[in-house]
């Protein structure tokens, strides 16, 4: 006995079947789509030293974000290798730190009055810690709360003070700028996206489709963004506690070769390529050489 017979194709599909599918996979889709538009609208905040709007969950405090970057530290910490403080280079780094902190605050009060606005002084209540990293990796980092740590390998490829200051200051401009809370509310948005089309019936396929049109066409973007607003406030932060702001644009050429040409297309990438960066810390040089002079408390 033949049972659930399939239509003929002049037949249509059976009653109640698939027609349902299209619209509630709209339904889904409006509904998730409404509340990213929430999020998106009733989480945007001011940001001073940029100027900007910027998305931020106003349910992650300034202490709930502190915790996260001391969890995060402890964590590096305990897999990696720091040097001992009283090394040479352990202290020089310590001594570079302590410069460009000293001058977080004219900095920051000094890029919101730009913009016509007041400091949120968010770094008031930050708990400031550098180690220096044995490791052969160039590369920095300073977590939400100020947890800074340099690795050895960028010694030999910033080659003095003056490069490594301004990476440090990158770093730190990172942390002033709360993107790690800006990085979270998007990958929050991500996962609504993501959400969305596994309920609404779309294959694996077409999840990876729309989440690589995602990527390319705002997250990605999004992260080259950020990276340029560090390497503006960075530079000027480097600049106002006396470093040459002009050692920037060799310590990127160096950076570039260091990479071995291998560094993706930028349109790919989470940072801009060397020589797009190049160009914009040459844009901002008369800027940075101001701040300089502004606020360089050493005689010129």
């Amino acid at each position: 006995m033949r049972q659930n017979p399939s239509p003929r194709p002049d037949q249509g599909p059976p009653s109640g079947g698939r027609r349902r599918g299209p619209g509630l996979r709209l339904w889904v889709l409006l509904l998730f789509a409404g509340y990213g538009i929430y999020y998106w609208v009733s989480n945007q905040t001011d940001d001073p030293v940029t100027g900007q709007r910027v998305l931020i969950d106003r349910s992650l405090s300034v202490d709930d974000e502190k915790a996260l970057g001391l969890q995060a530290y402890e964590e590096i910490l305990s897999q990696e290798r720091p040097v001992d403080p009283a090394t040479p280079v352990a202290q020089e780094i310590r001594g570079i730190a302590d410069r460009l902190i000293a001058k977080v605050d004219d900095v920051e009060a000094a890029l919101a009055s730009e913009h016509g606005m007041q400091p949120t002084r968010f770094s008031e209540s930050f708990d400031w810690e550098v180690n220096v990293i044995d490791s052969q990796e160039a590369n920095a980092f300073c977590l939400p709360g100020g947890k800074m740590a340099v690795y050895t390998g960028l010694v030999p490829v910033a080659q003095n003070e003056d490069a490594l200051a301004v990476v440090m200051g990158h770093e730190i401009a990172h942390a002033l700028l709360r993107h790690g809370a800006q990085r979270m509310a998007q990958q929050r948005l991500s996962q609504v996206g993501q959400m969305a089309g596994a309920l609404s019936g779309m294959d694996p396929q077409q999840q990876q489709m729309v989440m690589a049109a995602m990527g390319y066409g705002y997250l990605l973007p999004y992260a080259r963004k950020h990276e340029t607003e560090a390497d503006e406030v960075g530079l000027m932060l480097a600049a106002a506690a006396c470093f040459d702001p002009q050692e920037a644009i060799p310590l990127w050429e160096r950076m570039g070769e260091a990479s071995g040409g291998q560094a993706p297309p930028e349109f790919s990438s989470t940072h801009p390529n060397p020589g797009t960066r190049i160009q914009n810390l040459q844009a901002l040089m008369p800027k940075a050489m101001a701040y300089r002079e502004r606020f360089c408390e050493e005689a010129m």
